[in-house]
């Protein structure tokens, strides 16, 4: 079992002639991923690394039956490249983009809710379910199969922690990265639903970073809902107020993006928060005991 994908999933890549998107076409490919299409404008006749190329993304969707969506295109047409894919009934849109403008992302984002397509990312390095399928550009030979479900804010984080946790015995349902923006199309309550409905997770590790109050409102939804172990690691701790760290939305305003408020809202609904990436897996094997 595994969320949002799996080995049935038809992936189309927008913006798969560029060195990005073929690069990481070619890295999907060998892991297993089926990769059926991808979509440039201008380019419709090509293949990349086998895979077919069209000019819209209707026309792939229509001719090689895709239903998910990674996006490499340049910021400034990245927005429409996800309305583009919602428009054609794609219902997965990973988005890969950095440095999308956020007044762009909040239509893209409010195009496709009203058809019923959900986003990844942006800023993000997407997802994996460990030995079944990968959309994004993860490392996946660092994956294992397993119990533990992993969602992110941070791309390089994920791997290392990741890597403890393969290292340790401690394989994954399904990792994602939900992307380091202000505006994003799936946050960490989205993720903790779905992992919450998911049989074979049965604990999770919750990567956050300062900045906003997406881990306050992670910590609200397990006190209420969300009964399966959580352990969480924050990123920041040492990073000065309102100067930004990395990600866009990676920094504090006020008290409330802080890391003393993530760590006590975690602790005070019972999810214990690593002080370093590698003790991750120690505090697992005493919470899962």
């Amino acid at each position: 079992m595994s969320i949002l994908i799996g080995s049935e999933n038809r992936v189309l890549v927008q913006g798969i002639t560029g060195r990005d998107g073929s690069f990481h076409t070619k890295l999907m490919l060998e892991y297993g991923t089926k990769v059926v299409a991808g979509v440039t404008p201008g380019k419709e006749g090509q293949r990349v690394h086998g895979v077919p190329v069209f000019n819209t993304v209707k026309k792939a969707v229509r001719e090689t039956g895709a239903d998910t969506s990674i996006i490499f295109v340049p910021a400034k047409f990245a927005a429409d490249a996800i309305m583009e894919a919602a428009d054609a009934g794609i219902r997965l849109i990973v988005v890969i983009t950095e440095g999308i403008p956020v007044k762009d992302m909040i239509n893209a984002l409010n195009f496709a809710k009203e058809r019923g397509s959900r986003i990844i990312g942006p800023n993000c390095p997407g997802i994996i379910t460990p030995g079944e399928a990968k959309v994004g550009i993860m490392p996946g030979n660092i994956f294992k199969r397993g119990k533990i479900g992993v969602v992110s804010r941070s791309g390089t984080l994920t791997y290392e922690i990741v890597s403890h946790l393969t290292n340790n015995g401690f394989g994954q349902s399904t990792a994602i990265g939900i992307g380091g923006d202000p505006v994003i199309g799936t946050r960490f309550v989205d993720v903790l639903r779905l992992f919450k409905d998911d049989p074979e997770t049965e604990a999770v590790v919750l990567i956050g970073e300062i900045g906003g109050t997406d881990e306050q409102d992670a910590a609200d939804y397990i006190k209420s809902e969300f009964k399966k172990p959580v352990v969480a690691f924050i990123a920041g701790r040492t990073a000065p107020k309102e100067k930004r760290m990395g990600h866009a939305g990676a920094i504090i305003m006020g008290s409330e993006g802080t890391y003393e408020e993530k760590r006590r809202k975690f602790e005070e609904v019972g999810v214990r928060v690593a002080d370093l990436p590698e003790d991750v897996p120690k505090i697992l094997k005493e919470v899962l005991k």
